[in-house]
């Protein structure tokens, strides 16, 4: 069983919000689309938390493997979804999907209530224990 990690629980981890995963979440296998990597660092950026949290960004990533923006990735988020969505969301569901149509077993990991959302109604599994 793969975990797809999207980008609210990475940064629920790096900026001890108040909700943040189970230490068990790390040792699964994880993936993401590479987008993970620029909203991570476009928020650690934003917020001027290179030198706090630079090297636990480079860790976490380290453990995570991840999904190019393949063409097919693309052309799945250009049809239509079930309700609105932000572009990430799609493209993130868009990769999760991708990888499911390949035979993996995948389920998603989020804290993204309107992700959440579209996900139920595509049908992909959700992560139980986040």
């Amino acid at each position: 069983m793969l975990i797809y990690l999207d980008t609210s629980i990475a940064l629920a981890h790096l900026l001890a919000e108040d909700r943040s995963p189970p230490e068990r979440l790390w040792k699964e296998p994880l993936v993401s689309s590479r987008l993970l990597v620029y909203e991570i660092w476009i928020r650690i950026h934003g917020r001027n938390l290179v030198q706090s949290h630079g090297e636990a960004v480079n860790d976490l990533l380290g453990r995570i493997s991840f999904l190019e923006l393949e063409p097919a990735v693309l052309k799945r988020a250009l049809e239509p979804i079930p309700i609105q969505a932000r572009t990430p969301d799609v493209l993130h569901l868009a990769s999760l999907e991708f990888l499911r149509g390949l035979g993996q077993d995948v389920e998603l990991a989020t804290y993204d209530q309107r992700q959440l959302e579209v996900a139920r109604r595509l049908g992909i599994p959700i992560c139980a224990w986040i």
